[in-house]
């Protein structure tokens, strides 16, 4: 056979208008083509390549042509291939003529590569001819499975993500087997992330992600389902006991301080955790069950461990339905301000207020903050109301002042969103030179939520407020944890002594050394004191023999709407007291 002959049967070219030219020019369009070109006889044996198969399958020139095809099928398909071949021949349907799919390819030095390949028949006088079009996708390839890892695994730490996880969980729970999941959330992460920057952050996740499966067990399944929310698969656990001493055991490696970049951070976790298949049936459920005991766990004061109990569900419905409400009530205009005055002990003369939010709710009634204010403190519906609460207070103290009414100070009650915004001290000013109030009539009631987190961001704006003559004011001191050490730290003016302790005044005496104690201590670092829930003049006696000089209560006044608070201003001169 001439070369124009072979050049012919190669490319399936024949009949009258078939030339040199012809085939020269098609054979020079196949040759620069930067895609594979082979063909082969209907006993599978190589009649043309052009360059570029050469150079894919690496072999030198020539080298390929009447070898037998399956050089370049890896050898496990190398009887399917000649089986496919054979009913080709037969003149059987073809799946794969005319059809671009992928195979895997063979190189000469035996090394393998997914490859594109398109096949086309035809006959001629030459007989049987087939002919592929094939490229190298391995870059494709790589790229598609580096995807599917970005898909299913977390960037920054390497673990399973929430998808990977769902995925693996509903698979084990549709195969009927019993598992349980942990959800974790770190305490005291975000104080990190503030104080050290995110990557100090980024490196204590990184850490953590090596240093948890080895607390948890071989068979555990860890994931990030992102920030510093971790999820946790106990393949076959179902004993709560054992489950919850599992948790146990996590809370307690938490216990130990954290060593990072050369800084030491406490980091504790709350954790909550759901069983199959008694306390969830899919991926979904399961997590979703788990994430509400969480919820508990961090209502319950973190650092806790606690299990799905059904009520809880019950109890986010509830909290989902008063946000809600909340939200049409602050779209509503449906919160007012009630105003308690403060009065000086040793003559009863009203020398403050403090405003107290109330819930104007259109089928309940009048609300008193216990009744929402959990539900309210979680932003951004907080950080709205909080802004107003400053705002319609600095309005009514500037109103009360233009009316020449005696009234020295205003107590507004922060939210803990408000001191987290970064936007207090603008929040403030703002306040303030909109209706044209003085710094000094103005008092912001910090609860020790807040006190408790004494680091720098939180002190930066009190500080700033301070200097410009900003009250501030720890109210319910002595109820709680706050360090005596933290009031040095914390830019304060005033102490309030908790209700608690003014109730039981008069008959108990562990009550009563609390309340001498909190007075001495604010009088001797010059602070301001100032006792809530005064109900007798026999309580109002033994604080002013203790040192206390300032009061309020319901045997001055409970707090009142505006209208009612300006009848008592108007009603008592600034030198008059108020009746018993």
């Amino acid at each position: 056979m001439t070369g124009i002959d072979a050049n012919e049967q190669a490319f399936g070219l024949q009949g009258p208008a078939s030339s040199d030219t012809r085939v020269a020019g098609a054979l020079g369009l196949v040759q620069a083509a930067t895609y594979a070109f082979i063909t082969n006889d209907s006993s599978g044996r190589i009649t043309f390549v052009n360059d570029a198969a050469e150079a894919l399958f690496g072999y030198g020139p020539g080298a390929m042509l009447g070898q037998n095809i399956d050089v370049v099928v890896p050898e496990r398909f190398r009887a399917s291939h000649a089986a496919g071949l054979a009913r080709m021949v037969r003149n059987e349907p073809s799946r794969m003529a005319g059809r671009t799919i992928e195979v895997t390819a063979r190189r000469c030095d035996g090394s393998e590569f997914p490859a594109e390949f398109t096949l086309s028949i035809w006959r001629d006088r030459f007989g049987l001819g087939f002919g592929a079009i094939m490229r190298d996708i391995s870059e494709w390839r790589a790229r598609d499975a580096h995807l599917v890892r970005l898909a299913h695994h977390d960037t920054l730490t390497g673990l399973p993500n929430r998808a990977s996880f769902e995925e693996t969980l509903d698979a084990r729970l549709v195969a009927g087997q019993a598992t349980c999941v942990l959800m974790l959330d770190l305490d005291g992460f975000k104080e990190v992330n503030d104080s050290c920057g995110h990557g100090t952050g980024d490196a204590v996740l990184q850490t953590l992600a090596i240093r948890l499966p080895a607390w948890l067990g071989a068979d555990a399944i860890l994931a990030r389902f992102g920030g510093d929310e971790f999820a946790v698969m106990l393949p076959g656990a179902t004993d709560p006991l054992k489950v919850a001493a599992g948790a146990a055991a996590l809370l307690e490696a938490f216990a130990a301080p954290f060593c990072v970049l050369g800084h030491t951070f406490h980091l504790g976790v709350s954790v909550g955790g759901a069983i199959s298949p008694t306390q969830g049936l899919s991926a979904g459920e399961l997590v979703g069950n788990a994430d509400l005991a969480l919820f508990r766990a961090k209502q319950d004061g973190k650092r806790v461990f606690r299990l799905f109990q059904p009520e809880m569900r019950s109890a986010l419905l509830s909290r989902l339905a008063m946000q809600s409400e909340l939200r049409r009530a602050v779209a509503a205009g449906e919160f007012v301000l009630h105003y308690q005055p403060q009065v000086a002990l040793e003559n009863r003369c009203i020398n403050g207020a403090e405003a107290l939010l109330r819930w104007r709710h259109p089928e309940r009634g009048s609300l008193y903050p216990g009744a929402f204010l959990p539900q309210l403190e979680e932003p951004p519906l907080a950080l709205e109301v909080g802004r107003w609460i400053l705002d319609e207070a600095c309005r009514q103290a500037a109103a009360w002042r233009d009316a020449g009414l005696p009234i020295r100070k205003m107590g507004v009650n922060l939210f803990t969103a408000q001191v987290r915004s970064g936007t207090l001290t603008l929040d403030v000013a703002d306040a303030l030179q909109r209706h044209r109030l003085s710094p000094e009539m103005l008092e912001l009631e910090i609860t020790e939520t807040i006190f408790l987190k004494v680091d720098e961001p939180v002190l930066r704006p009190f500080r700033d407020l301070h200097r410009r003559g900003v009250g501030i004011s720890f109210d319910d001191f002595g109820t709680g944890y706050a360090s005596l050490s933290s009031l040095k730290r914390f830019p304060l003016t005033r102490l309030k002594i908790d209700r608690g302790f003014v109730r039981d005044l008069m008959t108990d005496q562990h009550d009563a050394a609390i309340v001498r104690s909190i007075i001495q201590i604010g009088n001797d670092i010059g602070l301001d004191i100032i006792a809530e829930g005064i109900e007798t003049a026999d309580q109002e006696a033994r604080l002013l023999e203790m040192g206390c000089k300032q009061g309020q209560g319901f045997l001055y006044a409970k707090a009142l709407p505006a209208a009612q608070f300006e009848d008592l201003l108007q009603g008592f001169g600034p030198r008059q007291k108020i009746a018993s």
